[in-house]
């Protein structure tokens, strides 16, 4: 007989198998302020199954890159509408679209006015602040 698979359990008390091959979710993510013009940055992120594509941007912000601008109230309820973006060109709410362990393309909405990265904006012009200037 062959030797049984080691398994250990990691931080969240899942039991994993030992020297499984790491997946990795590729995102190649839009980033720019309003005005500038778009340039394309990617980060390697791991995959875990049931992830969401929130749970990777959130995952760069702590891990990576704490100047990625993204927008989100909930996690994974899909109420708020704050985390819309668009995921290999189809809309989506960042929270409930799940994450795929391949090349994926983020970006802002594309019909509205960029704020920064992954922000747009989302209220109603008169619901806006007034700006300062």
């Amino acid at each position: 007989m062959g030797a049984s698979p080691a398994y250990y359990i990691d931080g969240s008390d899942r039991v994993k198998p030992m020297n499984q091959p790491k997946q990795i979710a590729q995102l190649s993510i839009s980033r720019a302020t309003f005005g500038e013009t778009a340039r394309i940055e990617r980060f390697d992120v791991p995959f875990e199954s049931g992830q969401s594509v929130l749970d990777a941007l959130r995952w760069i912000r702590a891990h990576q890159d704490p100047t990625l601008a993204i927008r989100y109230a909930c996690t994974s309820a899909n109420t708020c509408k704050e985390c819309m973006l668009q995921v290999d060109g189809k809309t989506v709410y960042a929270c409930t679209a799940r994450l795929e362990p391949r090349a994926m393309h983020i970006a802002p909405l594309p019909n509205k006015r960029l704020v920064r990265d992954l922000v747009t904006e989302i209220a109603p012009p008169d619901e806006r602040m007034p700006t300062m200037r």
